[in-house]
C-alpha cells in the first residue's frame, strides 16, 4: 500500500464521532495529511465543535489508526479551528443528507 493522503483517509474511514455515529472522514474532519518522505504523517483535523467532550478520544484514535499503516515511522494529529467546522461546506453528500442539509 502506498502511503498517500486518500490511502490514509481510507484507513481513517471507521473513526467516526461516538456522538453521531459518522465517519469524521466524512463529516469533512480531516483537513489536510502531510507525509514526508521519511514516513512522517501530520494530520490537520477540526472537530464538530471546539467543545466536543469526546474529542480526546477521537483525536487518539486517529493518531492511533495512522501510526499502525505500513511505512509510518511518527504520526501526528494537529487540532485546528479556524475556519469553523461547517458541515453545509465540509461533509460529504451523503452525511449532508443524513443531517437534513440541503443545498
Amino acid at each position: 500500500m502506498e502511503l498517500t493522503p486518500e490511502t490514509i483517509k481510507k484507513a481513517l474511514q471507521p473513526v467516526v464521532d461516538p456522538e453521531i455515529g459518522i465517519s469524521v472522514v466524512d463529516l469533512g474532519l480531516i483537513r489536510d495529511i502531510q507525509i514526508t518522505p521519511e514516513g512522517v504523517v501530520t494530520v490537520r483535523m477540526t472537530l464538530t465543535s471546539p467543545f466536543c467532550p469526546e474529542g480526546p478520544a477521537i483525536v487518539q484514535e486517529v493518531e492511533q489508526t495512522v501510526r499502525f499503516l505500513p511505512g509510518v515511522k511518527e504520526a501526528a494529529v494537529e487540532l485546528v479551528w479556524n475556519p469553523p467546522w461547517d458541515p453545509r461546506t465540509e461533509a460529504s453528500d451523503e452525511v449532508k443528507a443524513m443531517l437534513g442539509i440541503w443545498d
